[in-house]
């Protein structure tokens, strides 16, 4: 029952990161499943992907309903990013689990930092192939490496990048993380790793729900509010997860 409850909880908390930013909810996803839910980080980072990639896709329904979402640009970004995730999410049930909690935990901690850095927005203009491709697949290594659907860096390459909107980044960002998670699941399917569906499935059942009032929050908060707020909590979390591999 006490796994229930947590899951739940946290759940929630990760749809409500994914509604309303577009991204930043499965860095608390795999912290989540394993100092509350005892997940090896190896089964975390696998659960995270199919948590993510699940509430990912509710969240993108909503953001498409409002137009929010540059369907070709997305692909365009993804699709850079779909071989990387492939061969990070094979490569990582081959490394120690300290690795990746510690390698987790230096990612978090710089997402956090990007996020407290004051938004920077470049006029649209034409798309660099090049660079585009190079966000696309640095995002997919991490996908698949990590297990995290990389939205708290798809958002800021979309707008600095690519020259989006910070709402149409966001929509965007929804189907670029749906797309890598998607490909780095399958670079680890039939691997025989077990997975307690007994947790998962409760808690990607409540992130769905917090994605849409996430979507709804976005509305009534200012983004950078929401944003600051998520930064302080992930910057908690990555300075944790290091002492505990450190000691």
């Amino acid at each position: 029952m006490t796994a229930l409850i947590l899951a739940l909880i946290a759940g929630a908390v990760i749809g409500l990161a994914l509604g309303g930013l577009g991204g930043g909810g499965s860095v608390l996803a795999v912290p989540a499943l394993i100092y509350l839910l005892h997940f090896t980080p190896a089964e975390a980072t696998t659960a995270g992907l199919v948590i993510v990639m699940l509430t990912s896709v509710t969240a993108l329904t909503a953001h498409a309903r409002d137009g929010n979402v540059a369907w070709r640009t997305g692909l365009l970004f993804a699709t850079a990013g779909i071989v990387p995730a492939m061969l990070a999410g094979a490569a990582s049930g081959h490394l120690p689990d300290t690795m990746l909690t510690g390698a987790f935990a230096v990612i978090a901690a710089l997402a956090a930092l990007r996020m407290l850095r004051p938004a920077r927005t470049e006029p649209p203009g034409e798309v660099n192939p090049g660079k585009a491709g190079a966000a696309g697949a640095g995002l997919g290594l991490i996908t698949g490496f990590l297990g995290v659907g990389g939205g708290f860096l798809a958002v800021p390459a979309l707008v600095s990048v690519l020259g989006l909107s910070m709402r149409r980044a966001v929509g965007t960002s929804l189907s670029v993380i749906t797309i890598n998670s998607l490909a780095a699941l399958g670079a680890r399917a039939g691997t025989g790793m077990h997975l307690d569906w007994a947790v998962i499935a409760p808690f990607t059942a409540a992130a769905i729900l917090g994605a849409w009032d996430g979507k709804r929050l976005s509305r009534r908060i200012k983004g950078r509010t929401l944003q600051r707020i998520f930064a302080y909590v992930l910057l908690a979390v990555a300075a944790f997860m290091l002492v505990d591999v450190l000691l």
